[in-house]
């Protein structure tokens, strides 16, 4: 069986559409914080890190909701379609109360946008395996981190365009545009894709070929074809555990780091760097770029040298970026070159460090694992905005760079501590399955 390239780029309409309101979220809200509202740092870095702390809560609330409900319009479905509607409406309020300077009109709708993308976050990301063969799913993944990354382009571009210049520019048609977008694509999703129908469809056809759709059978198959034991039965070596935890540490390090300059970015540049209106967007467009760009060859580096060096020269990669960065006090096209490096570090990171959990936890509770690795990254994006808020607040908006090296540092020597779950992957066996990462 082949994977229907087609239907998975439908499907992945909707992480694109999620894809494009959080690089908007984590650019612009800060900018209108400040900018209109007047908020300091810290707050601003409070109300930033909101959206992990409900993720926390929400991603495992709705999933599992819509594990359990069954719709004529199917699992998944219900919850896109409501969720994407109802953050259309909120997202849309924001840049009239931005306006306006109404801030309770502002926090409230953006509280009520925030539970409506957490709505249907996970069920969006549980369509794409929901309707492709457990075999398959792998490429599918990959075709979904490529739409996500288109979504943040789009969204990057329409920022350089968009927003203009002056302390008080006009969000509204940012915004319009970002809400067309996802008007658009979940709508194409759902007047393409009907979610009980294909999965009726694939169910049979695997049943007719006797292979195993998905689901947890088919998982537990795999772990004893791998000459694993039955999941969640063996406890993990003592030398281990100590790996994961110092691979867990460097998760949170590493995090820490990026999730500073990425959150406090488009602020940064106005400040330091005197960049004004969508400015800033083009050293991150750059680095999303070069990530993709980077996904191939990464995969080919890491089955030569292993997982961990990879990690490591991505590690090191940023830090050295991070540390030119300190030097630089206006915006620069070389610049961009730096960007370009720190985007390659992050996919270095991002499409080694979770196969590398999985590794580890392969014979004991898998599952466990996966939930203490996004625990870790998602504590880290809840804690660094405050931090970093704090320090460019009370200290010196220059104390940004410096924080996201010496994150960067620590993480570099937690993850030289890592002795296990090292391997060389296998070659892929397409160039697609390149961008099937986790992050």
């Amino acid at each position: 069986m082949k994977l229907n390239y087609k239907r998975t780029f439908l499907i992945g309409l909707a992480f694109l559409s999620i894809s494009a309101f959080w690089q908007m979220y984590d650019n612009i809200i800060p900018l209108m914080l400040q900018g209109t509202f007047g908020l300091g740092e810290t707050i601003t870095g409070a109300i930033m890190a909101a959206d992990n702390v409900l993720a926390l809560f929400l991603l495992p609330l709705f999933g599992s909701l819509s594990d359990k409900v069954d719709t004529r319009l199917g699992k998944r479905m219900p919850f896109i379609t409501a969720g994407t509607l109802l953050a259309v409406v909120f997202l849309m309020l924001l840049p009239v109360a931005d306006r306006n300077a109404n801030l309770i009109l502002f926090v409230g709708a953006l509280f009520a946008l925030l539970v409506s993308m957490g709505l249907y976050r996970s069920p969006a990301v549980a369509l794409m395996p929901d309707l492709t063969p457990n075999k398959l799913r792998s490429k599918g993944n990959a075709i979904i981190n490529l739409m996500g990354a288109v979504g943040g382009v789009y969204t990057l571009i329409m920022i350089k365009l968009l927003v203009g210049k002056g302390e008080h520019p006009d969000y509204l048609p940012l915004f319009t545009s970002v809400a067309a977008l996802m008007i658009i694509s979940v709508g194409a999703l759902v007047l393409t894709i009907n979610e009980k129908k294909v999965k009726a469809k694939l169910e049979a056809e695997c049943s007719a070929l006797g292979e195993a759709f998905g689901g947890e059978e088919s998982i537990q198959e795999e772990e004893k074809e791998e000459g694993g034991t039955e999941v969640g039965q063996a406890p993990m070596p003592r030398e281990v555990k100590r790996s994961m935890a110092f691979l867990l540490a460097s998760i949170f390090l590493w995090f820490t780091a990026y999730n500073a300059v990425t959150t406090a970015f488009s602020r940064y540049t106005r400040v330091v760097w005197k960049l004004e209106g969508g400015g800033f967007a083009d050293c991150l467009m750059v680095a999303t770029v070069a990530a993709i760009i980077s996904y191939i060859p990464i995969g080919s580096i890491a089955s030569k040298v292993g997982r961990k060096k990879t990690i490591l020269g991505g590690i090191g990669l940023m830090s050295v970026c991070y540390l030119a960065a300190i030097f630089a006090n206006a915006y620069h096209p070389v610049i961009n070159i730096a960007f370009a490096a720190i985007g390659i570090g992050w996919a270095a990171i991002n499409v080694n460090s979770y196969p590398m959990i999985v590794e580890m936890g392969k014979g004991c509770d898998i599952g466990k694992f996966t939930g203490t690795y996004y625990t870790f990254s998602m504590t880290a994006q809840i804690f660094t905005p405050v931090l970093s808020g704090f320090l460019l607040e009370n200290v010196s908006y220059r104390t940004l760079f410096p924080y996201a090296l010496t994150f960067s540092v620590l993480a570099f020597f937690t993850m030289r501590q890592v002795h296990h779950g090292d391997v060389k992957p296998e070659k892929k066996g397409s160039m697609l399955e390149n961008f099937d990462v986790d992050d």
